[in-house]
This record gives C-alpha cells, sequence and structure tokens, in this order.
C-alpha cells in the first residue's frame, strides 16, 4: 500500500484515539452517559475496520476485543470500575504505540495478543477474572515482541470474534446472475448482510444499499431491491460488489452503522487476492477473507483517488439519517448517499512540509511585493496593476496564515487523559474542564506551546492541588478543580490554567532563594509577593528540591517562560495562598509576517512591531522626575528610553550594545554629523520622536531621532549564538535588499 494511504490512516487514527481517551474519561466520570458510549463504540467501530481494510489485523484485533468488553457493559452485564478502566486505557495506549510505530515504519513489531486475550477473558468471565499480575504491560508488549509485522495477518483483518466457530457460510448461489463487471484488477464479491435486530428492516436495509452503492458503484442484490426495501428477507440478504479485494468489502459494508455482522465470500478474486474462491467457501469455517486480502486495501484508482478501503470517515456513524456524519466520503460506510463521493469531498489533507513550503513561498511574495513597490515610487510610476497586485497578494497572504491556523483542540484534548492518570496515581480526585477549544493558533505556536501547558499542568495536580484529606480539613470539596480557558482578542490569544489548590507561599520562595543563592537577603526582603511568586520562573527553581518541597510549584518553570517568550507572548502568575494559582498566557495568534514601524537612531534604521506602540508624538513633553527623564499620559508615568544610548550607537553614553547596532540600515554620515551635538540635549529639547509603548507590555517611552515609515515585513527569528541578544527579536529583510534589525522592546537595555 502506498505511503499516503498509510499517512490517512494514520491521521485518521490520531483523532480516533484522542476521542476514544475523552470518550473513556466521560464515561469513567459518568457510566450512565449513553452518549459516551455510543461515542466509544463508533470510534472502536471505526479503528477496527479500518485497521482491518489497510490489513494491520493486530491493531483491528485488539480494538475489536475493546468493543466486546464495552458491549457487556452497555447490556448491563458488567459494572464501570476503575479496575475496568485502567484495562480499556491500557489496550488505548497499544494501540497509541501500534499506531505510532506504524506512522514510522509502515507496520508495527507489536504483539498486542496479551492485552486482548485478557479483555476478552475479562469480557467472558468478569473483571474479577485477572489477578493484579494478569494484565500485559502496553509497553513492554512493544519492548518484548520478538518477530513480525501487524500487516502478515496472523488473524482474521477484521476480527475473527464476529464469527464463531463451526458456523459454516454458505455457499454463493450458482445459479444466481448478478450480471455485473469487474475492472481487470477486480474480483467479484458477495457480501451477506445481517442487520440484527432491526426495528424498521426495510429502511435499515435501503440505508445499506445506498451506502454500498456510494461506495462501490454497481451492486446486485439477492433478493431484488424492492424485496429489501420492503423489508422481505429472512434476517439477512446478499449483495453483489466488484471490488480490489475481499477485505475492502467486508471493512466497507461493516463500517455502516446498520449492519450488525457481515460475511464475505469470493464469486471471482481480484488478481493478487488470496480469498479463497466461492466453491471452496464451504470448508471455511468462517466464510470470511484472510488478512492477506487487504493487501490491495491501499491501491490508488487510476485517477489517483483513494477507493473504498480508504480510512472510514464516518467516524460519528450517523448514517441512519442517510448521510455520513461530516460530509465527508471514501468508503461504503461513508454515509447513507447515493451521490459519488467526489461529489462529497469537502475538505483535503495536507503535509505540513508543504504547507511549510508554501509559506515560504508567500513570504518570498511579500518582500518581492515591497521591493517592487518601492522601485516604482523611486521611478515615480503609478501603476493600478501594483495595487491589483498588493490587494492579490495581502488576500492570499491572509489564506496562508488561515490554513496554518489549529485550533487548540489539536492539542488540548489530549490533556483530560493526562490529568485523570496524574490524579489517580496520586489518589486525588480532580475535575479538569477545557473552554475555548475552539479558538486558533499558528501550527508553529500550538506545537511549541504543548510542553510549557503540560507542564503547568502537571504541576497543578502534582503540586498544587491537595489531597482529599488535607482539602477537606480546609474546609474545601475534597475534588480539586483545574480549568484551561482560552479566548481570543484581536491578534492575540490568552491561555489560562487556574487551579483553587494550596497557592504558593511567597515567604517559602523568599527563604529557598536565599538559600539557593538565586538573590540576597536584601533583594527578597525588598520584593512584594507578587515579585517573590515570580521567583518561580527562575533557572535556580527548576527541581523538585529546591522548590516543591516548600511551595508547591516550580519544576522547570523557566522552560514555560522561555518558550512563551520565544514565541513573542509572556506569561504573568497570580497565587492566593490556600485558594490556588492562575497562571495566564498571552500568545499572538500568528507568527513571522508583521507590521513594522522603522525608526531611525543615530543614522540607523530598525524596526519596532506596530502591535507594540500605543502612541507616536514628537519628543516635546519630556520632564525629569527624580533626576531620571519620563513623559506622563493621563496620569500615569513613563520612563523615557533613549535608543542611542541602549543600542550602543552613542559614542559618549558608554554603554555596549554593538550587536544591535550593527543589524540596522545605515542613512549615512550626513544624518549622524547632523545629530553630531546633540547628545547632550537636555530634558524638554524638542529634537526626536517618543513611541510610546502599550502598559501590558512595557510602561516605557522610546527615544529616537526620526519615524521613518511603516511596512508589513517578513521577520525572521535569530538563531544560535545570535538568540537571545537583548533589545533584539528578530531581523527583516526589506525590498531592496537591506537588513532591518527589529526591536524587542521588552528587554531593551538588558530588562528581562
Amino acid at each position: 500500500m502506498s505511503e499516503a494511504h498509510i499517512r490517512a490512516f494514520v491521521r485518521e487514527s490520531e483523532e480516533g484515539i484522542t476521542e476514544l481517551n475523552n470518550s473513556l474519561l466521560a464515561l469513567e466520570s459518568d457510566p450512565d452517559d449513553p452518549e459516551a458510549m455510543d461515542a466509544i463504540f463508533r470510534t472502536a467501530h471505526t479503528l477496527k475496520g479500518n485497521a482491518a481494510a489497510m490489513g494491520f489485523g493486530d491493531f483491528s484485533g485488539l480494538a475489536h476485543a475493546m468493543e466486546d468488553l464495552l458491549d457487556e457493559v452497555r447490556d448491563g452485564d458488567m459494572a464501570v470500575s476503575g479496575d475496568l478502566m485502567d484495562r480499556l486505557f491500557e489496550a488505548v495506549d497499544l494501540l497509541d504505540a501500534m499506531l505510532g510505530e506504524i506512522d514510522d515504519s509502515g507496520g508495527t513489531s507489536i504483539d498486542p495478543a496479551g492485552v486482548e486475550e485478557d479483555l476478552r477473558t475479562m469480557a467472558e468471565e468478569g473483571v474479577d477474572a485477572l489477578d493484579g499480575d494478569g494484565a500485559t504491560d502496553a509497553a513492554g508488549a512493544g519492548a518484548n515482541a520478538e518477530t513480525g509485522d501487524s500487516t502478515d495477518g496472523d488473524a482474521d483483518a477484521s476480527g475473527s470474534a464476529d464469527t464463531p466457530d463451526g458456523d459454516d457460510t454458505d455457499a454463493v448461489d450458482p445459479d444466481f446472475d448478478p450480471g455485473l463487471s469487474s475492472a481487470d484488477d477486480e474480483g467479484l464479491y458477495r457480501a451477506r448482510v445481517d442487520l440484527g435486530d432491526a426495528d424498521m428492516p426495510g429502511i435499515d436495509a435501503m440505508f445499506v444499499l445506498e451506502a454500498v452503492e456510494g461506495g462501490f458503484g454497481e451492486m446486485a442484490c439477492d433478493p431484488d431491491r424492492e424485496a429489501i426495501e420492503e423489508g422481505e428477507f429472512g434476517g439477512t440478504f446478499d449483495l453483489y460488489v466488484a471490488a480490489d479485494a475481499g477485505a475492502t468489502v467486508e471493512a466497507g459494508i461493516d463500517a455502516v452503522s446498520q449492519v450488525d455482522a457481515v460475511d464475505v465470500a469470493t464469486v471471482e478474486p481480484a488478481p493478487g487476492d488470496g480469498t479463497v474462491d466461492a466453491t471452496e467457501a464451504e470448508s471455511d469455517a468462517t466464510g470470511r477473507s484472510e488478512p492477506g486480502d487487504a493487501g490491495g486495501a491501499g491501491e490508488e484508482t487510476d485517477d489517483g483517488a483513494t477507493d473504498s478501503a480508504d480510512p472510514d470517515p464516518d467516524a460519528d456513524g450517523d448514517g441512519a439519517d442517510g448521510g455520513s456524519g461530516d460530509g465527508s466520503s471514501g468508503s461504503a460506510g461513508g454515509g447513507g448517499s447515493s451521490t459519488s463521493s467526489s461529489d462529497n469531498i469537502s475538505s483535503v489533507r495536507v503535509d505540513v512540509e508543504q504547507l511549510d513550503d508554501l509559506y515560504g513561498l508567500v513570504e518570498q511574495l511579500v518582500t518581492s511585493r515591497i521591493k517592487l513597490r518601492r522601485e516604482m515610487e523611486e521611478a515615480d510610476i503609478d501603476s493600478d496593476n501594483l495595487d491589483e497586485l498588493d490587494k492579490i497578494s495581502t488576500n492570499l497572504q491572509d489564506t496562508v496564515m488561515d490554513m496554518r491556523l489549529i485550533p487548540l483542540s489539536a492539542v488540548v484534548d489530549t490533556f483530560p487523559r493526562l490529568v485523570r492518570d496524574l490524579a489517580r496515581d496520586q489518589s486525588k480526585d480532580v475535575n479538569f474542564d477545557i473552554d475555548g477549544r475552539d479558538i486558533e493558533l499558528d501550527r508553529t505556536i500550538l506545537t511549541e506551546i504543548r510542553d510549557p501547558l503540560v507542564h503547568i499542568l502537571r504541576n497543578a495536580v502534582d503540586h498544587g492541588i491537595e489531597p482529599p484529606e488535607e482539602r477537606e480539613a480546609a474546609g474545601k470539596d475534597p475534588a480539586g478543580t483545574i480549568e484551561l480557558r482560552a479566548d481570543r482578542e484581536r491578534d492575540h490569544v490568552t491561555i489560562v490554567v487556574e487551579d483553587d489548590g494550596g497557592g504558593i507561599e511567597a515567604d517559602a520562595l523568599r527563604e529557598k532563594a536565599v538559600e539557593k543563592g538565586v538573590k540576597s537577603r536584601a533583594e527578597v526582603e525588598a520584593m512584594s509577593d507578587a515579585d517573590a511568586r515570580e521567583l518561580v520562573f527562575h533557572p535556580g527553581f527548576s527541581t523538585n528540591d529546591e522548590v516543591t518541597d516548600v511551595s508547591g510549584r516550580g519544576v522547570g518553570m523557566d522552560v514555560v517562560r522561555t518558550t512563551v517568550k520565544d514565541l513573542d507572548g509572556s506569561v504573568t502568575l497570580d497565587s492566593t495562598p490556600g485558594e490556588g494559582t492562575r497562571f495566564e498566557i498571552k500568545l499572538p495568534v500568528t507568527v513571522a509576517i508583521v507590521r513594522v514601524m522603522f525608526i531611525e537612531v543615530d543614522g540607523v534604521e530598525y524596526g519596532v512591531p506596530i502591535k507594540n506602540i500605543a502612541e507616536v508624538s514628537r519628543a516635546d513633553g519630556v520632564d525629569v522626575a527624580h533626576g531620571d527623564e519620563v513623559v506622563r499620559h493621563d496620569g500615569d508615568i513613563y520612563p523615557v528610553v533613549r535608543l542611542r544610548e541602549v543600542l550602543g550607537t552613542d559614542t559618549h553614553a558608554g554603554t555596549p550594545g554593538g550587536a544591535v547596532a550593527d543589524g540596522g540600515r545605515d542613512h549615512g554620515a550626513e544624518s549622524r554629523d547632523h545629530d553630531a551635538g546633540s547628545h547632550d540635549r537636555a530634558a524638554g529639547d524638542e529634537d526626536g520622536m517618543l513611541l510610546r509603548i502599550h502598559e501590558e507590555k512595557r510602561p516605557i517611552a522610546l527615544h529616537c531621532d526620526d519615524v521613518l515609515h511603516q511596512e508589513e515585513v517578513v521577520v525572521k527569528p535569530l538563531e544560535g549564538i545570535l538568540s537571545g541578544i537583548p533589545g533584539l527579536s528578530g531581523t527583516a529583510v526589506l525590498g531592496d535588499g537591506d537588513v532591518v534589525s527589529i526591536l524587542d522592546v521588552e528587554t531593551l537595555g538588558g530588562r528581562r
């Protein structure tokens, strides 16, 4: 099978495993939740069918064993318990591990037989049938596997438990002529469909016929279609279709939600299909195709589209309404619509590398557009065509940026399982709520922010939430609460992680800072409680022994702040001892292409992101307070930061800053000569301009010689030894090829 088919299977299954985790968590929280149970069955069923179609028999068998065990729970024969859920989560982890190997190598050496056997034993004999040592460790299953790839198929690709031993499948009626023709790479197969205890067999059968017709095209029925749709069949009916393998037919029809069971026999085998011929079906105890049948499941049709063996998109199983749950299709189970699958495709999957390549091309287009605009302005040429190009390239830029936006759910949907496992491991009760799953962020930002969020959540469970007995003694609910909320405001997203645990003791942090030599006694005593709590972000508080025994926080929190800062974001901490802790992370929605105001400092050009600037004014309102230059605005005082001094361009300032100063575009000696005598200007001089920075970013006013222009540019972050230079966030290549430094207003002057 092609790599494209494997990637599609892996991506679909990754989403399925996340859904399975969250549905199991919902069931564990409320064992009587029918929606959670239905969701689990839908997802397990889809995973089973997709894996069978792809030929991953071991994966399919394990998913099928989960489905059988949960069937006992749904029927009321088994209660939801902690031990039962632990076994199910263990199986999900094993599926995830197998999927990881399939993604890496196209196959898996993990043998799930032990876990699968445990699940089937529990389904037959109950949870107590297994002692404490009976479970097979999910991680060890892969490490101890000696040989074999699950694609070899030592078990039936769809799980042989569907048909008990000895239940012979009838041979194909030799007198029935389906009247179908098949392509050179296809064979002819009969599928015996069982709808189970259907309340309206004729209606259910109609949806099945439409789904099969939509997935396989031409088909024949026995009895005829009219009789089947009237419900005039004795429990089962036969469908004849042309396909590339028996496994394709079985997986596609079995994925239709109304189908209870399906048995496939071969009339004429497809080339390379190992399924036994129909004349030999009587000797086959199950009547099902062997796992080898799936070998053709991944083949492509002549037009390059994937046939019905592609992963089943009908993840929500909403076939009863005659359509797929999400409007997508691709297999016979894609929904009961007679419309061709090609008419229903509403989205496509794009490889991340291709998306990054497209993004890079748009960056180049933006730069070339700026260059062309400058050249035409210099030549005094005005063109409506260039204005039209501006509009088109801007729209293209916005579209590509939107394509890179991914819902926060792609990351946070895995967190409930993380919190559950941590809480259970520490015998704590934790309620975890997520709000704002649909908030979108750039893929790069979303990828990088996952680990900081995981770290904050681990600390919240491990060190923030108290044990139940301590909470009760403090008059709290025995179950702690952790909330993760996300909200978007213009071009920024705010993510808040808040718990109602023990909080952070500022005095304890002061003592630990002195003990570890991070701060002196005088420094910590001069700190406010809020500043003292900020010490958790100091690298000196990055180990358990240094902080968590005292304050219950701080394990590696310096990494959190560093990562957020690298993403051009900020993180703040607020905590009340005995009541809880709140982390607030602010992040830009997108990266790289930003609008910048270009300024001049001692003849050198620099850029300041416009999003940081609150106001631009002449430097005629500078005052002096306690010996420092300030400006006043609405009753607030903003210290003045003279860029000539902090950037090191002022030879009289004595402040080194060459690494930043060398990054700007030089406007020539004339400008420097013009300002040569102005180094010692007094407060109140009218020379220069002031950029007042947004208070939440940094309450200062930047002094520069002149404000030049503003443009949208592509900002390249600094890498290697240049990364982390105070006052510098990156560089921008302008249309004329010049490289200009982009200033970081938060770290100018060495401020951290």
